[in-house]
């Protein structure tokens, strides 16, 4: 069977080919499409990158058996100074560096916990193929800000 995980590194590749437009960025936010948030595109990596990170490390408490970290993170509320900053080649180069790595850590991670892993029932927390099929929705926070013309 197909490990749900490689359908998370596939959204951080679809996010990445969005990213490598911002280099066209003019310094005008986005609004999302639901109209209450605004995004930049350092504010869209951070944010995949902190959605990947938070169930990566959800998994991993699930799979310990232990409780996971409770969620404090002021997300997509808030955007943050550095946020505005202008995106470079470098800055694409470290997302793509970033981002692979942790989208690759997730596959890696259901794949050693095994087949028999990612349908159990955890609780009242998701399963991990839930989790995984949840996180391909990072490809929210690129499209907010969108393929921009170069």
């Amino acid at each position: 069977m197909d490990n749900p995980g490689t359908h998370v590194e596939s959204a951080v590749e679809h996010c990445l080919d969005v990213a490598a437009t911002w280099l066209a960025w003019d310094g005008r936010p986005a609004v999302s499409e639901d109209g209450d948030r605004v995004y930049t595109p350092h504010k869209a990596v951070r944010r995949i990158g902190d959605h990947l990170v938070d169930h990566l490390a959800e998994v991993e408490a699930l799979l310990a058996g232990v409780e996971t970290e409770p969620d404090a993170w002021h997300a997509s509320l808030v955007t943050l100074e550095t946020d505005w900053a202008r995106f470079t080649e470098l800055d694409l180069d470290e997302a793509r560096q970033r981002l692979r790595r942790l989208g690759r850590t997730f596959a890696l991670r259901l794949a050693a916990a095994g087949e028999a892993a990612w349908d159990v029932p955890r609780g009242d927390s998701w399963t991990l193929r839930q989790i995984a099929d949840h996180l391909t929705g990072v490809r929210w926070y690129a499209d907010q800000v969108g393929r921009l013309p170069r």
